[in-house]
């Protein structure tokens, strides 16, 4: 290990830079390919294993329940005991838990398996980024997070076609069995060239009290409104409901009192901050329910393979990896208003268009054009909402802020693959039945059409139709700096727009982790 460059010296074109991003690369590839073919599987598994709707709703939320509730604290643990160590540590997990996943004999093994599965996705997925902002030197930081992405976005668009072949193929288990032989290489490349670095103002306290009361009341919201399809009002669904209310209302408690907390109240004094989370929630609870249910009902109600399934959704990930870099330089141009407002109702009107897709849906002129506007809807969307993000808070808390952002967008679309099924009036067998599913499709899109119709109506009066006052005086301060200064913080600032420009926005904002975070004074606006 003695010939590995210092962390912040590697440059690109040493081998040690191109082992570097190969490691950040499979890192975050496995944990977001692991995120599209698992939906592309869902069908078999409940034929398979012979279950409800309830439990392929609980087989994607389980995941996500562990992956939101823990990802800042994963960043947390990185910052402090070591960011290849951690990251080292979620790769294990996860691939063990795919592994688990795999060979599942029933649907509770698989459950409790995707459960753990989110636990090592909370402990891999911000270290995959946070490595290259460490590693490598500040002047080529932004070209490894462009490389990062654009792998990074052809790894995700591979995933549904991918996860259809094997569907159709070997079987849905190796849809989990994928992820032990990436570990495998992944796990020797980090240890051998990628340097240990850490967060020397971390301490050893986190906030465990945050991340369990946080789990615990979106579980338990989620167990209700899954469960009241089939159950009505039984006690155990009221039960649920009120104890996940309550458990929220204690984490917000917490979050305000504990010195440290895992979600700082402070960040939202910022306006811009707070309409762009707004924002951000509404319109991924739609792309969540949206990929949940269309996967779902390609197979289901239209017929299709799981490999043409997968791939019918192609088209979005396509325009996205195209386009999205444009789509960034122009919100940077004229402002987030209009991207976000025009994003969302974009893929809204793409949405309603599915609508016209029947069980004998043709693909050429029912669902590509609908798949096709909603990708270009995104298009405008994504890049926008995370620069937006980032440059509503300085530029020391955009680890932060976007660490936010990515659960917030991940918690609504856990709760929405829970609620709209509900909400759509499909049964717990509703999938079984190309008829019924059709029907409660449909309604459900209309449903994810209210919510980004909701989304733009909050980008469009909360938000400046300009880059936010704040970003303007930070170069005007960082100009009167000395010359060194100013290079650094001219770096950290060019770092913290969009260079992350598609990634895992399908799923989840990009993550960004920024620099070194520190409070500031609990008096502050922010």
């Amino acid at each position: 290990m003695s010939d590995l460059s210092p962390p912040g010296t590697v440059r690109m074109a040493t081998a040690q830079g191109r082992w570097v991003l190969l490691t950040a690369v499979l890192g975050s590839g496995m944990a977001m390919l692991d995120s599209t073919v698992v939906n592309v599987a869902l069908p078999r598994i409940g034929t398979d294993l012979n279950t409800s709707l309830a439990t392929l709703q609980w087989t994607v939320n389980a995941y996500l329940l562990t992956l939101a509730a823990l990802l800042l604290l994963g960043g947390a643990l990185g910052d402090r005991y070591g960011r290849r160590r951690i990251f080292l540590i979620g790769m294990v997990w996860f691939a063990a838990a795919s592994l688990l996943c795999g060979l599942a004999p029933n649907a509770a093994v698989l459950l409790t398996a995707r459960a753990l599965q989110g636990v090592g996705g909370a402990l891999l997925t911000p270290g995959s980024l946070a490595l290259i902002q460490a590693v490598f030197h500040p002047d080529e930081r932004s070209r490894a997070v462009g490389a990062w992405s654009g792998l990074g976005g052809v790894a995700t668009a591979a995933g549904p076609f991918l996860g259809g072949w094997l569907v159709d193929g070997p079987g849905w288990r190796w849809v989990f069995f994928l992820n032990v032989p990436v570990a495998a290489v992944c796990v020797p490349l980090a240890a051998r060239h990628v340097p240990e670095t850490r967060d020397p103002t971390a301490h050893g306290r986190f906030d465990v009290r945050g991340a369990v009361l946080g789990a615990l009341a979106l579980g338990a919201v989620t167990y209700a409104l899954i469960a009241a399809p089939g159950r009505g009002t039984a006690p155990d669904v009221l039960l649920a409901a009120t104890a996940g209310v309550l458990l929220a209302v204690a984490f917000l408690r917490v979050e305000r009192s504990d010195p440290d907390p895992m979600l700082p109240p402070w960040l939202f004094g910022s306006r811009q901050f707070t309409a762009v989370n707004a924002v951000t929630v509404c319109v991924y609870a739609a792309f969540g329910g949206f990929f949940f249910l269309t996967v779902l009902y390609l197979q289901v109600g239209a017929g299709y393979s799981a490999l043409v399934a997968g791939t019918a959704l192609l088209p979005t990930t396509v325009l996205m990896l195209l386009l999205s870099a444009r789509s960034g330089e122009l919100a940077q141009r004229i402002g987030p208003r209009i991207p976000l407002t025009l994003g969302p109702l974009v893929c809204a009107t793409g949405m309603l268009l599915m609508t016209r897709a029947g069980t004998d849906a043709s693909y050429r002129t029912e669902v590509l054009p609908a798949v096709t506007v909603l990708g270009l809807g995104m298009v405008l969307l994504v890049a926008p909402l995370t620069a937006t993000v980032l440059a509503s808070v300085d530029v020391t808390h955009a680890g932060l802020a976007s660490g936010v952002n990515n659960a917030a967008a991940r918690a609504a679309g856990l709760l929405a693959v829970a609620a709209l099924p509900l909400l759509a009036g499909m049964g717990p067998e509703a999938y079984r039945s190309a008829t019924a599913f059709a029907a409660g499709y449909r309604r459900s899109l209309f449903l994810c059409a209210v919510l980004l119709a909701i989304g733009a109506a909050l980008a469009w009066f909360p938000l400046r139709s300009r880059a936010p006052e704040r970003a303007r005086a930070e170069t005007t301060r960082t100009a009167r700096k000395s010359q060194a200064q100013e290079q650094e913080s001219d770096v950290q600032a060019q770092h913290c727009r969009p260079q992350c420009t598609y990634h895992c926005g399908v799923s989840a904002p990009p993550l960004d982790p920024g620099t070194p975070r520190s409070a500031p004074p609990r008096t502050s606006s922010d």
